[in-house]
């Protein structure tokens, strides 16, 4: 009796996991890779329930991260939100899938100054999904002058006070503008000259951080830093001494959006997300939460709380703002030389 009774309770046992393992097979599903905390993990479960799919999110640090990874081919995903100069780089390599835009009737609300950007000049590969611009943040009751230059972050009375971002493409890019050149320069004596106006500044540097460095600024452990406008914004909310101002010299207008990477097991319902998340409703709900984000989703802005639809941060008058560029893909030989510059950068002491 013993052994029958085992032998049922085993019999029950493998029909149990096997009736599990066939349900999660059979059930659909897509794989989405976008940086850390940038959505709002409710519109993933609107779309779960909507339509039946299941979303499996990872999420990455930096564009960079997000390529060797994707470029292994170890981890395939249907989604993926690289910013312009990385998508250029992914059309470039033949790594993304055309979407088809008869899919994506939610697009026809994007703004049309987002539309056919320089990355992807026919708009076959790309869907915006927020956009913003990379400029300064003071604290007005530490610092007694109107900021206006990336020059400010080279003055020596801001000593120990500074926090650069720790990225070599934003901080070299940002000195070859306080320069006078392009944030895209490939010429050698150009980011030979960048260097060494990196390494002057080093000694006055308190810190080269990210994500900590909009905790230092807000709590006033220093006076001026580098930063995103949609950080710059939530930083403000914090602290409302800040200010945040884009140099005279020239600044980076960046652009994230959807793309479907070309070894996608399930384009169509990768396609089915992108058009959901393009939904003013969800577009609105995620731009809430991401606060100071900028919603490329034009019905989104009137619909926002009074002061985030008024933010001179989230939605600026472009037309008063000083010249912006987008990131552009540099190729393997400028690479190289930006990353032995960082290097280099890196090896000097503070002192």
């Amino acid at each position: 009796m013993i052994k029958k009774i085992i032998l049922a309770v085993a019999l029950v046992a493998s029909l149990f996991v096997f009736t599990a393992c066939g349900s999660t097979e059979a059930k659909e599903s897509i794989n989405v890779y976008n940086a850390g905390e940038y959505i709002d993990s409710s519109v993933l479960k609107e779309f779960e329930e909507e339509f039946g799919i299941k979303v499996v999110y990872d999420t990455f640090a930096s564009n960079e991260d997000m390529y060797i990874k994707v470029s292994q081919g170890n981890d395939v995903y249907d989604v993926l939100v690289p910013s312009d100069y990385m998508i250029e780089r992914l059309i470039k390599e033949d790594a993304l899938s055309k979407i088809n835009f008869d899919n994506i009737p939610n697009f026809e609300g994007i703004s049309d100054s987002l539309k056919n950007p320089d990355f992807d000049p026919a708009n076959e590969y790309s869907v915006p999904y927020f956009s913003g611009t990379m400029g300064i943040i003071y604290n007005t009751s530490m610092v007694d002058e109107e900021i206006d230059s990336w020059n400010t972050l080279w003055d020596a009375k801001y000593k120990d006070q500074i926090i650069m971002y720790n990225s070599q493409r934003d901080s070299i890019a940002l000195t070859l503008k306080k320069l006078g050149y392009s944030m895209n320069s490939t010429d050698p004596a150009e980011l030979e000259e960048a260097k060494e106006e990196l390494i002057r500044q080093k000694p006055l540097v308190a810190a080269y951080l990210t994500d900590d460095g909009k905790d230092a600024i807000v709590q006033g452990d220093a006076a001026i830093g580098v930063q995103y406008s949609g950080d710059a914004a939530l930083m403000i909310n914090d602290n409302p001494d800040l200010k945040y101002v884009l140099p005279k010299e020239g600044a980076n207008i960046w652009i994230d959006s959807f793309v479907i990477p070309k070894n996608s097991k399930n384009k169509e319902a990768a396609e089915k997300f992108i058009n959901f998340m393009c939904r003013p409703e969800i577009a609105l709900k995620n731009a809430e939460y991401l606060m100071g984000y900028t919603s490329p989703v034009e019905a989104v802005r009137e619909l926002l709380p009074e002061d985030l639809k008024n933010s001179e941060v989230a939605y600026p008058d472009y037309s008063k703002l000083p010249e912006l560029e987008t990131y552009k893909y540099l190729g393997e030989e400028a690479l190289a030389i930006y990353d032995r510059i960082w290097t280099e950068v890196s090896a000097t002491s503070q002192e």
